[in-house]
């Protein structure tokens, strides 16, 4: 965002658009069919015609690739895959020059087993670095030390015995992830280091991976047997949790440029995730998942709507997200690409900072991974699949002789949903994502206003937004199969955006499955 159309007093983060990127996904610089950060840096000039405010880089560091960078074997450095450092500060570099800030991923809960750490922790049951981890002695009827469940498994325990030293060590995800023990003071520490490495490096803040889960009880109490085989990464939420991340942001607070945290609190429960935000002394932005499992439907989402006003807005500033690099993208969710469409609307006309996931401003939807190509843990290859960048032969990606294909199968229609078609095409969804970045730039409304919702008929939505110097705008969501006479909503209104062409009607109707953002007359 531009400084001329910056609120001086507000904090950038509460006014952008971020855009998440999954780097093997999304431009491969030097052909070995997996992206890297100089494919990204390629892509900045799409990324500033676009007219996001800020990326957010999914992990690029080095690792085993267990769980393809969500399990990290060096935090300060740059896998090889992915390029170097100076390949790093090229980018950061040019992105800033551009006016584009630089969140990066942060795996706080857990390392790799590789890590220098946990190969020194395991080494010895008298390691130093032996209570950086969370280790259990075996019980005489071999069971794990309580009935928490890993993640991407059938039940399996989040236990592994280690025979080095014959103990059972927690790890909420795979056993390649084992968990950090955030009740020693020395892993705070150097996890504190870790933050000001890249902060030095002039990272704008950073996106927080399980952050509810670094607090656990110290007893290791048992899971309600009612909630197995629900993952524990997914259940846990301890207070001493609020304590650190207030650690965490005073580190932050260490730098000037108002450097941030966004949390994934992965918890099913907006209250929960409120709570994170702990009255301005935790996290600048909270995830907020709920929304992202709302069907289509106007009452799921009037309920999360109201949800987040009373329980977040009272604790902090929302975030809005449809899709991410661990869920099905929302047009395969949604159905349809008009649907997509309206959401794009109804996304960025919410009070709150909006992540947009790469691939969603070309409509893009999951790949059909074949199974012999399935490589991730958790199954979420599909919403994963490479972004087309050109119409013709290999995308944009400029692949290696003897290299048929990236390290995924393309999604569905890549040279119809490539860059270069949509971009031609000026009724294309990406040109509707433009326009709405566009529009939430230039209104105050948009970015920084208040929200109030206004009564609808049946399947549809409709809210204002009021900002400094009586800006208003108002947005109307039709999320039913039918058209819908708003007449009475849209008098004194123009539509300043709409997610199709004739999506209103000069009679005051609006389509089905379309929306519009409107402007005073």
């Amino acid at each position: 965002m531009a400084a001329a159309d910056r609120d001086p007093t507000e904090p950038w983060w509460k006014a952008a658009v971020v855009y998440q990127i999954y780097p093997r996904s999304f431009a491969d610089a030097d052909g070995d069919g997996v992206g890297d950060l100089q494919g990204i840096r390629s892509k900045l000039p799409h990324l500033e015609w676009l007219g996001v405010d800020a990326l957010w880089l999914s992990p690029f560091y080095r690792s085993p690739m267990a769980d393809f960078g969500y399990d990290v074997s060096d935090y300060c450095d740059v896998d090889p895959i992915f390029g170097t450092l100076a390949d790093f500060d090229e980018l950061v570099a040019d992105a800033h020059a551009r006016g584009i800030r630089v969140i990066v991923d942060w795996v706080p809960n857990h390392t790799s087993d590789q890590h220098p750490w946990f190969v020194e922790s395991r080494s010895s049951r008298e390691s130093a670095k032996r209570d950086w981890y969370v280790w259990r002695d075996r019980t005489p009827d071999g069971a794990p030390p309580n009935n928490w469940v890993q993640t991407w498994t059938d039940g399996e325990p989040a236990w592994t015995v280690d025979p080095q030293t014959d103990q059972w060590y927690l790890h909420l995800f795979l056993p390649e992830q084992p968990d950090l023990n955030w009740r020693n003071p020395e892993v705070r520490a150097a996890m504190a280091d870790v933050l000001r490495f890249w902060l030095d490096r002039g990272v704008d803040g950073f996106r927080m991976d399980v952050l509810h889960a670094l607090g656990k009880d110290p007893d290791l109490a048992d899971d309600p047997a009612e909630l197995i085989p629900i993952p524990h990464s997914a259940l846990n939420h301890h207070e001493s949790t609020h304590e650190i991340v207030r650690e965490l942001r005073s580190v932050l607070e260490e730098y000037d440029g108002d450097r941030m945290m966004v949390a994934e609190i992965f918890l099913l429960d907006t209250e929960l995730v409120a709570s994170y935000y702990d009255g301005g002394a935790g996290v600048h932005l909270a995830f907020n998942f709920p929304p992202l499992f709302a069907p289509w439907a106007a009452r799921p989402w009037a309920v999360r709507i109201d949800e987040v006003a009373r329980m977040i807005e009272p604790q902090g500033w929302p975030s809005w997200v449809l899709s991410n690099h661990d869920q099905p993208r929302h047009r395969t969710r949604y159905g349809s690409e008009a649907r997509a469409r309206a959401a794009a609307v109804l996304l960025l006309g919410l009070k709150g900072t909006p992540f947009l996931y790469a691939g969603e401003e070309l409509g893009l939807e999951d790949a059909v991974v074949p199974e012999d190509r399935v490589v991730d843990p958790g199954g979420r290859d599909g919403c994963r699949a490479p972004i087309p960048w050109t119409v013709e032969g290999d995308h944009g990606w400029g692949r290696a002789e003897g290299l048929d294909t990236p390290w995924l199968p393309w999604p569905p229609d890549a040279a119809e949903r490539s860059a270069e078609a949509l971009r031609a095409d000026e009724g294309s969804i990406l040109h509707l994502y433009r326009r709405l970045l566009a529009a939430r730039r230039a209104s105050t409304a948009l970015r920084l206003g208040d929200q109030a919702m206004v009564d609808a008929p049946d399947d549809v939505l409709a809210w204002d937004r009021t900002g400094a110097g009586g800006d208003r705008r108002r947005v109307i969501v039709n999320f039913g199969s039918s058209t819908v006479d708003v007449s009475t909503l849209v008098e004194g209104w123009a539509v300043e955006v709409a997610s199709a062409d004739g999506a209103l009607g000069t009679d005051g109707a609006l389509a089905a499955d379309a929306a519009v953002l409107l402007r005073p007359t």
